[in-house]
């Protein structure tokens, strides 16, 4: 819950005047989605998980669409934790998502009491699972280590590893093989290099470092 059309603006002329051949997408809050063309797509951070009708102050797949978002997150851990969003939920958003065209960004993640109770790897098999929606369409898959998150901790090499490895594997078992599995927590321009080099990480999540183009564009350019 950042940012203004300004500070859009701004952020989609810096992206702009960059030479990458990496596909960038802003998922902005809903009152700044509009229709934009160039290498830059915009998504949305939610989506209702109804079509439409009387719920008041939900905004639907459609409307996300009609909008100018391409793309949307759902099921991120900050929705989790603070709406109790649960696999089940997600899944629904995410089928919602996908019969309006949109391509849904599916998150999942361990919470520090997962990780210390060593469900990491039970955690993530199930949100892969439970949360992609038996649903034809492209999906993007972000792995979330919810203890990671503004924290300024990043997983071992190895633990994001594992975690992308398992992520790709059940995707390929629910017969979505080379979906891309983007990593995300505590991502900025110094370590954003060394994250996209892991096996399986094919792109990232970023959150507080994608606010100001100093800070965001160090990680696009950061990987050719």
């Amino acid at each position: 819950m950042n940012g203004s059309h300004t500070m859009l603006d701004e952020m989609i002329t810096a992206c702009g005047k960059i030479d990458t051949k990496n596909q960038v997408i802003l998922c902005v809050p809903f009152t700044m989605l509009h229709p934009i063309d160039g290498k830059i797509s915009l998504g949305a951070q939610d989506v209702s998980a109804h079509d439409h009708g009387a719920y008041t102050g939900e905004v639907s797949a459609s409307m996300l669409r009609d909008a100018g978002a391409k793309y949307v997150i759902v099921g991120h851990s900050e929705r989790r934790a603070y709406h109790n969003e649960s696999n089940a939920d997600v899944a629904t958003k995410a089928a919602s998502a996908l019969s309006a065209g949109l391509t849904p960004i599916i998150c999942v993640g361990e919470t520090m009491d997962e990780k210390n109770a060593g469900r990491t790897m039970e955690i993530i098999e199930s949100g892969v699972r439970e949360s992609v929606p038996n649903v034809s369409g492209d999906i993007i898959v972000a792995y979330e280590p919810r203890w990671a998150i503004g924290a300024g901790i990043t997983p071992t090499d190895a633990d994001i590893e594992s975690a992308h490895t398992l992520i790709a594997n059940v995707l390929t078992d629910m017969g979505r093989g080379g979906t891309p599995v983007l990593y995300g927590a505590s991502v900025k321009g110094s370590n954003a290099a060394q994250i996209m080099a892991i096996a399986h990480v094919d792109g990232v999540l970023v959150g507080g470092a994608s606010l100001k183009p100093d800070d965001f564009i160090p990680i696009i350019t950061s990987v050719k």
